[in-house]
């Protein structure tokens, strides 16, 4: 039984499985989520779902093509990536075509298609990282060396987000470059200055915003408005208790019905807990945990720096952003504003995390004795379909 787990192919499979539970469970509870809200609005139940849906079929021959590329490309290439996606990000600030949603001037919107830039910066950075740490990797034990020139450019690139006033983006990005530093094998006393730094610019910039001091008042304060600064958490909190062991059923939730604010999106998790109840809630976090085993199991195994440190990059974004969300959803953290990544309605952040996952599963196919295994396994299928057509003739 164990000696499966130890198969050279186990994080492809585990990657791949994992990433298509979560991606089905989240169409169903997009549509489950908003049906509510958009009859509400005028548009058709299935208006997120479709929109979702959408997206999902335009993520999956991207993350197909990530899986075929080899590793040089994504190494060769990854300068002009993070340019691309530099530029990209600094279209949000050119009138008529930047857009801000609730306060965040971090879309932009061409021909009635909005998209949202930072999502694919993440990816761009983290490929980024992993071709310049790699590069240095011998030298990484001198600080200037180990801080130039990834932390300027990194900080560029997040301030850019910082700008558009999206510090939950921006939180998650710092999550990345720490974990490609760690990865790399940045000596601790840097690691632990550029942390330090990173988390005091965040700290600074949730304290001098009004609106960003109001949501830590309301988490850690004595006195909270369940009127307005702790109304989503509680309305959160309140779906995930009602849901029970075994939830109300699909489709069955009360909250939805105007009561909690993104639903569908944000706090989609306490839809889950609420209609399939803490078995729901334990299954997610169990292919959370699957992604996050597959991950740190391509790091151990392959010998790529590359690989190693990009991965490392990776999972920091996406396992790190779904432990916040969640984080969020039953009141250990401040309202932040990420979503559940592979959940979550929001078509931008589907397509960059399937297309990342995809990198990681080309990461996988290269691990030892991987790509041999792959093939066996296609061969004997190959010749299983070729028997069984000619039994049928």
């Amino acid at each position: 039984m164990f000696g499966q787990w130890d198969s050279a192919v186990t994080s492809y499979y585990v990657l791949t499985g994992a990433t298509a539970l979560l991606l089905v469970l989240g169409l169903v509870m997009v549509l489950s989520s908003s049906s509510v809200e958009s009859l509400a609005a005028g548009r058709s139940p299935y208006a997120v779902f479709l929109n979702q849906a959408q997206f999902a079929l335009l993520g999956l021959p991207l993350m197909w093509v990530a899986t075929r590329l080899p590793v040089p490309f994504y190494r060769r290439f990854a300068w002009p990536i993070l340019g691309a996606a530099t530029v990209f990000q600094l279209m949000v600030f050119i009138p008529g075509l930047g857009v801000a949603i609730q306060g965040n001037q971090n879309w932009v919107r061409v021909a009635g298609f909005t998209a949202q830039p930072s999502e694919a910066v993440k990816l761009a950075l983290a490929l980024w990282l992993g071709a310049v740490l790699t590069r240095k990797r011998p030298l990484l034990g001198e600080w200037k060396h180990a801080l130039i020139p990834a932390i300027p450019v990194t900080a560029v690139v997040i301030g850019l987000v910082l700008v558009g006033n999206d510090l939950g983006t921006a939180m998650v990005m710092m999550m990345l470059v720490a974990g490609a530093l760690f990865i790399a094998g940045v000596p601790w006393r840097v690691f632990a200055t550029a942390v330090t730094a990173a988390l005091g610019v965040a700290l600074s910039l949730a304290l001098s915003s009004p609106n960003r001091l109001k949501r830590l008042q309301s988490l850690f304060g004595s006195n909270c408005d369940t009127s307005n600064g702790c109304y989503q958490t509680l309305h959160g909190g309140w779906g995930l208790a009602t849901g029970g062991w075994g939830g109300l059923g699909l489709g069955q939730s009360r909250e939805k019905w105007s009561y909690l604010p993104e639903a569908h999106n944000d706090f989609i998790f306490a839809i889950i807990g609420e209609e399939l109840g803490l078995f729901g809630t334990l299954l997610v976090l169990a292919l959370v945990g699957l992604l996050a085993f597959a991950m740190f199991r391509v790091i151990r195994r392959h010998p790529d720096p590359f690989v190693q440190i990009t991965t490392g990059a990776i999972v920091c974004w996406i396992i790190g952003q779904a432990l916040i969300n969640i984080g969020v959803v039953i009141g250990l953290l401040p309202v932040i504003g990420v979503p559940l990544p592979l959940v979550s309605a929001g078509g931008s952040a589907l397509v960059t995390t399937m297309t990342a996952l995809g990198v990681v599963v080309s990461f996988a196919r290269t691990e030892p004795g991987a790509a041999e295994a792959l093939s066996a396994r296609a061969g004997v299928v190959r010749r299983s379909l070729a028997v069984i057509g000619r039994t049928r003739g």
